[in-house]
Parts: C-alpha cells; sequence; structure tokens
C-alpha cells in the first residue's frame, strides 16, 4: 500500500479545484459551489494522515443515495464532482472537521457496466473499499473474496410491491404466492431464488427482465415488481406521472431475509495491510451512520446536489432523500444490532444467514464450499463498541 503525499500538496489540489470553480475554463469535473470552504483540522485521534492513504476510494454499488449515508456523510465541504468517471472527491471529513485525507466515492451500477462491486475491486487497485449487499458478499466468496468490516444497514430494504387495487387481499409475499402473478425482478438479485427455496413464491413466477425503468409496472397493474422500500414507494406515488398513487408492498426482510446490507467491505488479501487504517476509520463510518438518522439533512443536500451535477443519473430529490431517511429509522433498517452497537456484526446470525444461502446459491451455480465461516467473510476487529 502506498500511503501519502505531503498534506501541503493535498492542499494544493483543493486550491486548484478552487480555482478551477472561478475560473471555469480548462476543467474537467463540474465541480461544486463550496469548493473553497477550509476545514478545521481534526484532533490528533481522528488525523488519518500517514495512518490511511492520501485518497481513500470507495466503490459504492449504485448511484448515490440515502442509504449510503455513513459513507457519503464523510465527504466534506469542498468537494468535487467528476462527471466522465462518475465519482467525487473532496476532503474525509469527521464531526465537521478535516482529517487530513481525501476521500473518492465512485458510483456503480450503470457508471460500473452493471459489474458486480467485488469484480471491480478486484480489477481496479486503486479501490481500498466497497459497499457489498451480504448476499452478493457470500456469492462472491468463492473467486472475489471480500470481507464485510461494518454493514451500513442492518436489513436490506429491498421489498415486493404491487397494485392495492389489483390485490386487494395481498398483505405478505407468502400471498403474492398464492396469486397468478408474475414476479418481475432484475436477473442479479439473489432473493427472489431464496423466496422461491423457502416455498414463498413459485418458481414459474419468477420473471427476470427488471430494467428498472417504471413503464411495465405502469402499463401492467399485474405484476408484482421489486424495489427498495425507501425509495420505489415515494417516488411512484410522487414522481411518475403515469402512475401517482400509492403502491402496497412487503419488505423482503419481513419473510426472513434478513442479510447484513450495504456491508462496508475490502479484498481479503488487502485487510492486514490497510488494518491501521480500518482501525480508525470503521468506528468514524459506524457513528456516521448513527448521527445521520438524528441529522439526515446535511448528508441528503451533499446526495442531491452530487445527483443534480451529473445528468446521467436518476434524478434524486430532496423529497425522496427526506422519505428515505424517515423509512430507514422508522424500519430500523438504520438501527443498533441486538448489542446495542450501530454497525456492528453478530457472527453467530451471519453464520445462519451464510448456512441458509449457500444451498440456494449453489443451486444456481455458486459452487461454494458447504462449509463456510462467518469470519472468514465478516470480522468484528475494527467495530467500535463505544458506537451506541
Amino acid at each position: 500500500m502506498t500511503v501519502h503525499s505531503s498534506f501541503a500538496a493535498r492542499r494544493l489540489r483543493v486550491a486548484l479545484v478552487a480555482a478551477c470553480t472561478v475560473a471555469l475554463a480548462g476543467c474537467d469535473a463540474a465541480t461544486s459551489d463550496n469548493a473553497a470552504v477550509t476545514l478545521e483540522p481534526a484532533p490528533a485521534e481522528h488525523n488519518l494522515a500517514g495512518v490511511c492513504p492520501d485518497e481513500v476510494v470507495v466503490q459504492l454499488q449504485w448511484q448515490p443515495q440515502s442509504d449510503m449515508a455513513g459513507v457519503i456523510g464523510l465527504l466534506g465541504p469542498g468537494y468535487t464532482v467528476d462527471t466522465e468517471r462518475k465519482s467525487v472527491t473532496g476532503p474525509l471529513a469527521f464531526d465537521g472537521k478535516d482529517t487530513g485525507v481525501d476521500l473518492t466515492l465512485r458510483a456503480g451500477g450503470p457508471a460500473i457496466g452493471f459489474q458486480s462491486v467485488t469484480s471491480v475491486m478486484y480489477t481496479d487497485e486503486t479501490i481500498h473499499l466497497g459497499l457489498v449487499h451480504g448476499d452478493q458478499l457470500i456469492a462472491a466468496s468463492a473467486a472475489q473474496r471480500v470481507v464485510g468490516l461494518t454493514p451500513l444497514l442492518r436489513y436490506s430494504p429491498a421489498i415486493l410491491m404491487w397494485d392495492p387495487a389489483a390485490y386487494p387481499q395481498v398483505k405478505t409475499i407468502a400471498d403474492i404466492g398464492g396469486t397468478d402473478a408474475g414476479v418481475v425482478v432484475s436477473k442479479d438479485q439473489i432473493f427472489p431464488q431464496w423466496l422461491v427455496a423457502k416455498g414463498l413464491l413459485r418458481q414459474d413466477q419468477i420473471d427476470t427482465s427488471y430494467d428498472g425503468a417504471p413503464a411495465r409496472f405502469v402499463g401492467d397493474s399485474r405484476i408484482v415488481q421489486q424495489g427498495f422500500a425507501n425509495s420505489e414507494p415515494y417516488t411512484y406515488e410522487h414522481e411518475t406521472p403515469q402512475w401517482n398513487k400509492p403502491v402496497a408492498y412487503a419488505m423482503v426482510k419481513d419473510a426472513g431475509y434478513g442479510v447484513y446490507a450495504s456491508n462496508v467491505t475490502v479484498r481479503a488479501d488487502r485487510v492486514d495491510s490497510l488494518a491501521p487504517c480500518l482501525r480508525a476509520l470503521v468506528p468514524m463510518i459506524q457513528q456516521t451512520g448513527k448521527n445521520y438518522l438524528a441529522a439526515p439533512e446535511p448528508v441528503n443536500e451533499t446526495i442531491v446536489d452530487w445527483v443534480s451535477q451529473d445528468f446521467s443519473f436518476t434524478p434524486y430529490s430532496a423529497g425522496e432523500a427526506a422519505y428515505s431517511a424517515k423509512l430507514l429509522a422508522d424500519e430500523a433498517v438504520i438501527a443498533p444490532g441486538a448489542d446495542g452497537v450501530y454497525g456492528s456484526y453478530d457472527l453467530t446470525e451471519a453464520q445462519r444467514i451464510i448456512d441458509d444461502l449457500v444451498p440456494v446459491l449453489n443451486a444456481a451455480g455458486a459452487n461454494l464450499p458447504t462449509s463456510l465461516p462467518a469470519d472468514q467473510l465478516f470480522t468484528t476487529r475494527f467495530i467500535s463498541a463505544e458506537v451506541r
């Protein structure tokens, strides 16, 4: 691992960004309005200079959204949006103070050609951390093993949603299995096969052609469609004129699919080399996620601003961000674990999840070992028990 150009050199970069904002000419990236802000240096215990890489690079699993607040909330003012690389770079700030290193967040999904985060982490050595859902982390463990350091979300906010006028009797996912409804999901989702394996849905209901667009759902009220509780229920009612009414939905977690979601991960072969940085940084991520529940507005403003500067992103409104923050709190998607610690892992529960998923994944050709120890995929080594 290469650590650190000088702090002075980093400040020169920030000054050049500010100059770019003034000049407007000759700059490749769109730059936020607050580029010239100077932050107070963080105290010694939160100074990451010489501990972490000069620029900590995090690969997101999708475009920026509020359920990634634990890492996006570390992006301080003075950030620069790069519309070509689909990324944002700025000071890594904690408690409003400059930690002495930069943070780069890279959008995922369409921005990386719909590749998995784990595959990108193994092909791009500049990426230090990546956000990976627990089921995808398990599925990738044979060839692209990453280790979960802390979950941003205690559960996945994934849902199946339907038109309540078409299925007034449906209340749960098990109820969907008793209908003739087609269940439209994206082909990379793992939970639909788990639902089939548990007898909650039938295999002949699963349609893996979902492309993220609302047109099919709007045009066919008989289908059931995947979504996320902190997004689609709001956008379909308020921001989809062709629909413009509520949807009914059930959360997959309520059917028993309790995977840790949006795990901050590191490649398994880089845990030790990055350990000094992770020891300092992981508790900051935990605390930032907790803080978001009490005061989501600053992080939401950053997300909305970043998205607004890149026309390739799906629009993300302040209304959706506010709705999402409330949902994530109300449904305990961002919440402390059973031990009272935000961002903690229960390795016994993690093992139960692994053992439950491995047969489902192997049935789909994953070729995972039947015995897969949880401590190979998740670690409590860097988690602070003080973030309560």
